[in-house]
Order: C-alpha cells, then structure tokens, then sequence
C-alpha cells in the first residue's frame, strides 16, 4: 500500500506547479492541507489524508515523465478535473470518456502538468 507520493518539480516551476494541482485536484475534493511555503505541500481531504505532495526539490532543467491517476467518485468529477487542469496551464492529452480496451466502465480523462507528468483521473464506474 502507498503511504504518500512525493512529485519533485524544480523551485523555478514549484508555485506554477502548486497553483495548476490547486486547480486541478478542486474537483476531487483534494485540497491543499499541508504547507511548507516555498519547500513542500500536501494534498488530501484532510492533514492526515494527504497523500499527494509537490516539493521544490527537484533541478533546475530537470524534467518529469510520470504517470499519476487519481480516482473519482463519479464521471462528472472527471470531467470537471479536465475542464479545470485546461484551464489551469495543463495540455490535454485525452478527454474525458470510455477507455474500454482497459475494462467495460473505465471513464477516464488525461492532462500533461506543468512539468510533464500524464496526469489521469479516472472513474471505474460499476463492474
């Protein structure tokens, strides 16, 4: 089981960073909980649920190629999380909709961030 995760983006880009997942976790329910001004921040639905960190750790020119979903209650969430990521800075990389070649119900819409992680949210709907 994973405890937390930890999203290393160098310092220049850490408050864009910071201000896009703001945006674009709202519609989950994540908010930031957890705030080390100018270093790290936690995301969750509260202090002890956050799971998702940001941390300005990372190098400067360094990029990022991971792959985070996050899981929904309800399609609509996914298609709030991707109307929000857009319109956050975010680059669309699949909009909301089936993905039956994972599994009947999979509802799922991805996003590259701002330091170019694929970002997904996903709804499995009833199986």
């Amino acid at each position: 089981m994973i405890d937390h995760i930890l999203l290393k983006v160098p310092p220049s880009l850490y408050t864009r960073t910071l201000t896009f997942y703001t945006a674009a976790l709202a519609p989950l329910g994540y908010t930031k909980q957890l705030d080390f001004p100018n270093q790290a921040a936690g995301f969750g639905t509260s202090a002890q649920d956050a799971k998702f960190w940001i941390g300005a750790t990372g190098e400067e020119g360094a990029t990022s190629a991971c792959h985070f979903a996050f899981r929904a209650k309800e399609r609509g969430e996914v298609d709030r999380f991707y109307e929000e990521a857009v319109k956050a800075g975010a680059k669309g990389n699949g909009g909301p909709g089936i993905r039956e070649m994972y599994h009947e119900g999979y509802y799922a819409a991805f996003v590259i961030d701002p330091v170019g992680n694929n970002l997904e949210v996903v709804d499995h709907g009833a199986r």
